[in-house]
């Protein structure tokens, strides 16, 4: 099996998780992310606790990138602090404009790294990113407010 179809295989498996799509009851935070251009539209729910987070959690609906692009995401920062989480979206979103190619970062994206070449596919960039984007968005609006 190629590299490519092991990712393929992974995004597919992600899409079907619903590990992490679930409404967290606990929440400190929820943001919204939209894509009017496909229809995504997820809610990423923080429960951060001294700057961390503690666990997180989506709903929504969306297509397959943009779902396992979003579980993807909440495996890699559930546990991290917020710093943490900023900068693996960086990292993440540096990926996708191919922007970061050095290995070290890219490791730190663990199966994140399944994106790394959506750049090809120009129309599916955004429901890569969505999820990443709101995240940044939730982290700060929760430090605004703690």
């Amino acid at each position: 099996m190629n590299l490519s179809s092991l990712y393929t295989e992974l995004i597919l498996e992600h899409s079907r998780n619903c590990e992490n799509k679930r409404h967290l009851e606990c929440a400190t935070c929820s943001k919204r992310g939209h894509n009017p251009s496909c229809g995504d539209d997820i809610t990423i729910e923080l429960l951060m606790e001294d700057g961390k987070i503690v666990d997180a959690a989506f709903t929504g609906s969306g297509c397959a990138i943009s779902q396992a692009s979003t579980s993807m995401m909440i495996d890699l920062v559930k546990g991290r602090s917020a710093e943490e989480a900023e900068e693996l979206s960086q990292i993440f979103l540096g990926m996708i404009k191919r922007e970061i190619k050095t290995e070290e970062e890219l490791e730190l994206l663990e199966e994140a790294i399944a994106f790394q070449n959506i750049s090809n596919m120009p129309a599916r960039v955004k429901c890569a990113v969505l999820a990443w984007h709101t995240l940044t968005e939730a982290i700060q609006e929760a430090n605004l407010h703690s």
